[in-house]
């Protein structure tokens, strides 16, 4: 069996653990690092340079669809495993569109890990097996063809820049501008201009209706 360096990037410790020992139970495997974060996900790729990461899409700081978008912005040939307790239509749809070649459902995981990281290592595709059956689904519909429709996912997602989605997660989950401006290195007259060009862009008037959604847009999780 060949060997992986392998990033495990999930908020819950007992998750992170839980994956570790499925992970290391095989020969040649090695958990390089953990992360509780998205942000510290991608600060990681940039350090430990992993063959693989087995990343959450719920995570504080930044989500881990974001995460995804920027970890094969700056390592494209490192393959991500996203793992996650959401099968939804709309999740899956956003995955997809972000560029992630392996969707995983946490209660499969047990079963499904190993098989998903080796297909994933060979440079294949890996869908838990629920998700698998939409994804060919969709297909036979026809219904890639209509994703960047208005109100399509994708759609929603491009309306808004990196940072400004950035921006939306921090301030969805309660932090002030300032806050907002010290986590992401930039000036608070900054951070207070992205906050009006996302409510003009959303056109939205209050942090409560920013809140809904980033909610709603798997941005951030109650």
């Amino acid at each position: 069996m060949a060997s992986h360096r392998i990033l495990v990037a999930d908020d819950h410790e007992v998750v992170r653990q839980g994956l570790r020992v499925l992970l290391e139970a095989q020969p040649g495997w090695q958990v390089c690092g953990e992360a509780i974060t998205g942000r510290e996900a991608v600060q990681k790729v940039k350090e430990l340079k992993p063959d693989l990461v087995v990343l959450d899409i719920t995570m504080p700081d930044l989500n881990g669809l974001e995460a995804l978008r920027q970890i094969l912005k700056i390592a494209p040939r490192t393959q991500v495993l996203v793992l996650t307790v959401h099968e939804s239509d709309e999740v899956v749809s956003r995955v997809l569109a972000a560029g992630a070649r392996g969707y995983l459902l946490k209660s499969d995981a047990g079963r499904d890990l190993v098989a998903a990281v080796e297909a994933l290592s060979q440079r294949k595709s890996f869908f838990t097996p629920r998700v698998a059956e939409r994804v060919l689904e969709g297909y036979l519909k026809g219904n890639g063809k209509d994703q960047k429709q208005a109100g399509s996912p994708a759609a929603v997602d491009d309306s808004l820049t990196q940072r400004e989605r950035e921006v939306v997660q921090l301030l969805a989950e309660g932090r002030s501008t300032k806050d907002v401006a010290t986590q992401l290195s930039i000036s608070i007259h900054t951070a207070v201009t992205h906050r009006a060009n996302i409510m003009r862009k959303l056109k939205i008037h209050s942090v409560s209706d920013l809140v809904r959604y980033a909610i709603r847009n798997n941005l951030a999780s109650l």
